[in-house]
């Protein structure tokens, strides 16, 4: 029927609110204060995907929710289009960096994933966040591996929360600046 296409009282766009709650979570002062992010183009970028793929690797967990998991890295992908283009590149070029962007975000989910699952992956993960999210060179040693133990704890809370939650538009992180369990040093 058309006519519920026409209410006023529609609930938010489910994909809008989650993706919000991605960019307010990696915008969070503490990861750029307390855990040496750069607070750049590229740190940010690198803090918005290791959240954004931390979620679609719950939601892709689900059966239920794997469409929204694509229509999530669909807003992504809009988010960066449209920030190219506010940023002056040109129409032309648009499409090479959106194809950088979509192979990096790939490429991080990918050693994100399997350092997560692997078994004894402490290190494994905190050499991925040093190379990915430091630059291969952080300041402080110790920074990946609690960055790590963050990524782990999120994790926890991601999988804790049901599957109607996040259809409802709903997620929950942990505190960045709770103690989260030691993760390895990584030796550069």
């Amino acid at each position: 029927m058309i006519f519920p296409r026409f209410r006023r009282n529609r609930r938010p766009d489910t994909i809008s609110a989650l993706y919000g709650m991605i960019v307010a979570q990696a915008r969070l002062p503490a990861f750029y204060r307390d855990y040496a992010v750069a607070d750049t183009v590229n740190g940010r970028f690198d803090l918005l995907v290791l959240h954004l793929a931390l979620v679609v690797e719950r939601l892709s967990a689900e059966p239920a929710l794997h469409e929204q998991s694509q229509a999530l890295f669909d807003r992504f992908c809009r988010d960066m289009d449209h920030n190219l283009r506010e940023i002056g590149i040109s129409d032309l070029k648009v499409p090479q960096e959106m194809r950088r962007i979509g192979e990096a975000f790939y490429g991080r989910a990918q050693a994100y994933r399997a350092a997560l699952a692997a078994e004894g992956g402490e290190t494994a993960l905190a050499e991925a966040v040093a190379r990915n999210v430091y630059g291969g060179a952080p300041a402080d040693p110790a920074l990946p591996g609690r960055l790590a133990a963050y990524m782990r704890e999120a994790v926890r809370e991601l999988m804790a929360q049901a599957g109607a939650d996040f259809a409802a538009g709903h997620l929950r992180w942990p505190d960045p600046l709770a103690s989260p369990r030691e993760e390895p040093q990584v030796t550069t």
